[in-house]
């Protein structure tokens, strides 16, 4: 379970405290088991520090405290604070990641259900999609539905997500899929064969919605298992 610390502090030396942090990514490089630290200040007080830090479960967060780094280097930021940091330990109970839903929807209700309107409902009105294997790589919503709804119809493809990473409005999908070569696809006709293989997308979101698309999927691999393609 993902577990988070925030550390409370007080200063007026930030500049000092951020090269003391960046002394401890250095020296912990390699071995330290935080995955991610943010550092705000108070918009009320500038002195006033709050540092979040994220950890894959409590126990990899006490192994990182045990490191002869994170202790010296909490003596330094001591040194630095007005007064001892205060620390408080979290245990998630929700971690809703809203642009990564709107993602996962996308290819559950859209590509896995063959229900390319509901596009118009998970997407901006002024979406664009950008894939090399379309007839633009820059298309409208209407324009992407409209090519996208031949590969899904000749297809019927089911996509897994293997992964997906955000960071901002941008997040990132890792796919695989599975298929049948069971209509019409850019004049071949079906051949009944079966067909997998992966891909990346990379989406843009905004508002809760999909505002723009980036694909790189496996289609000379698709058209080999088709025999549309044949490779020496």
């Amino acid at each position: 379970m993902t577990f988070i610390q925030v550390i409370d502090c007080k200063t007026d030396r930030t500049d000092a405290l951020n090269r003391v942090m960046d002394r401890w990514i250095e020296a912990t490089q390699g071995r330290r088991t935080a995955t991610h630290a943010i550092v705000g200040q108070d918009r009320a007080d500038s002195t006033h520090l709050v540092e979040i830090v994220e950890f894959p479960s409590y126990e990899e967060a006490m192994r990182n405290s045990r490191l002869p780094e994170t202790d010296r280097i909490f003596s330094e930021m001591v040194a630095l604070c007005e007064g001892e940091p205060t620390f408080t330990d979290l245990d998630i109970m929700r971690d809703d990641q809203l642009n990564k839903l709107a993602v996962r929807r996308f290819f559950e209700e859209v590509i896995n259900n063959r229900n390319l309107d509901a596009a118009d409902e998970l997407c901006t009105a002024d979406y664009r999609e950008h894939d090399p294997s379309l007839s633009s790589y820059d298309l409208t919503l209407a324009q992407a539905k409209s090519e996208n709804r031949e590969v899904i119809e000749a297809f019927e493809p089911v996509a897994t997500i293997e992964s997906l990473t955000a960071e901002g409005d941008m997040v990132c999908a890792r796919v695989s899929f599975k298929s049948r070569h069971v209509g019409t696809y850019q004049g071949m006709e079906a051949t009944g064969r079966d067909v997998s293989g992966t891909g990346h997308a990379t989406f843009r979101c905004q508002g809760g919605k999909l505002a723009e698309s980036w694909w790189n999927v496996d289609d000379l691999g698709m058209l080999q298992q088709i025999g549309a393609v044949d490779m020496p």
